[in-house]
């Protein structure tokens, strides 16, 4: 099994920052992707950015140049450093794990962006 604990969510005006943390824990294999998805209120689930254990990165178009997702492969943690925030990108943002087997999802984290 296979647990992701996220943190860093919060309450920010618009153009400021969060980071978000999400490590994995468990029977984790040295070859997977992590990421993160959002679910903004009343609509579906997205997805924000992915980091596979090569390095290989995928931003969804309209964080791109805002958002920078890393990862730090020895303890199994993801970062999603988040600048220039928007009203828009106000969500529950999710981590998530994929490897051989079933997909792995966080418990999720709420950003809020309002001024």
């Amino acid at each position: 099994q296979v647990q992701l604990v996220e943190s860093g969510g919060g309450l920010v005006q618009p153009g400021g920052s969060l980071r978000l943390s999400c490590a994995a824990s468990g029977r984790i294999f040295s070859i997977n992707v992590m990421g993160w998805y959002r679910q903004p209120p009343g609509t579906q689930r997205e997805l924000v950015a992915t980091i596979g254990s090569d390095g290989s990165t995928n931003y969804r178009d309209s964080v791109k140049g805002r958002f920078t997702i890393s990862r730090y492969n020895a303890n199994n943690t993801v970062y999603l450093q988040m600048n220039s925030l928007k009203p828009e990108d106000t969500a529950v943002y999710l981590c998530i794990l994929k490897q051989s087997g079933p997909d792995y999802w966080g418990q999720g984290t709420q950003v809020t962006v309002s001024s």
